[in-house]
């Protein structure tokens, strides 16, 4: 399975989105005409304050490896959106600010990535700025996580010096994901919302079984039916696909009326696997 699916974990301005961008420019996931400052950020609110506040998946192909990354906040009230995102993961890339060091939000996401089991990829971001200290925020790194030096990625997510070995680390150091690619359907929601459009919106980490087009699901816990109008991955506007499959991340539009049917960190699965248990 060449599949990764990791977040990105850091402080408020600690040059987490940015990073993001640079990701997407190098794997071509976003044409050099589309690209702008923040592009996950969607938001008005979040590009005027250059904060992130929703979580955003985004599908980058490098290598020959499929790489789901799921931009987290970073700001201390938004933690709960951090906490959803690293249960749909493998691994985090905990970036920290050259010239700051360690903030106390950067401890609050490390604590619950480690919480999670996550694969800890250590970055130092900024190191093109002259009030950078890389050596100090290098020993500070390895106090906290117990990792060695020469493990820490040293990286400018602004000129984009180092950002490709970034790219590589999450695909040596993070785990594949565990599924069973022919068991029954079980999928994590993650995200939802409801588009004037389209109806509900799920994003979803399919754990075991794959999910097809117009396929009849089962949300769990509000024990509601619906169709999968459509499937398909993020990178990072919505591309139909025939279907997710195991260890995937991608989205759902269904028929739903109300989020309330499919709340975060429901299961989805296929109706027709409750029928066949009774």
């Amino acid at each position: 399975m060449n599949i990764r699916n990791f977040c990105i974990i850091a402080h408020i301005d600690h040059g987490k989105s940015t990073l993001a961008d640079r990701l997407m420019e190098i794997t071509g996931t976003v044409d050099k005409r589309e690209m702008k400052s923040q592009l996950l950020d969607s938001m008005e609110l979040e590009r005027e304050k250059g904060i992130t506040i929703k979580l955003t998946p985004v599908q980058m192909n490098y290598k020959g490896y499929e790489l789901n990354l799921i931009d987290t906040p970073g700001h201390v009230d938004f933690s709960y959106e951090v906490s959803r995102s690293l249960a749909a993961c493998e691994g985090a890339v905990l970036v920290v600010d050259a010239s700051q060091g360690i903030q106390a939000q950067t401890l609050a996401n490390v604590y619950l990535a480690v919480e999670a089991n996550l694969v800890i990829v250590p970055v130092i971001n900024k190191i093109d700025l002259p009030a950078a200290n890389v050596e100090k925020v290098s020993s500070e790194i390895v106090n906290l996580l117990g990792c060695k030096a020469e493990d820490i990625l040293k990286v400018s997510a602004k000129t984009g010096e180092g950002v490709e070995g970034v790219l590589d680390a999450v695909v040596e150091r993070v785990p594949e994901p565990s599924g069973v690619a022919d068991g029954p359907l079980r999928a994590l929601i993650f995200d939802s919302y409801f588009d004037d459009y389209r109806g509900v919106v799920l994003y979803v980490r399919v754990v075991d079984g794959s999910l097809r087009k117009n396929e009849t699901i089962r949300m769990m816990a509000a024990s509601a039916n619906g169709i999968a109008l459509e499937v398909g991955k993020l990178s990072p506007q919505m591309v139909a696909k025939p279907e997710l499959l195991t260890g995937e991340i991608g989205y759902i539009v269904t028929n739903l009326k109300t989020t309330r049917e499919a709340k975060v960190g429901d299961t989805v699965t296929l109706a027709k696997y409750l029928k066949e248990a009774k």
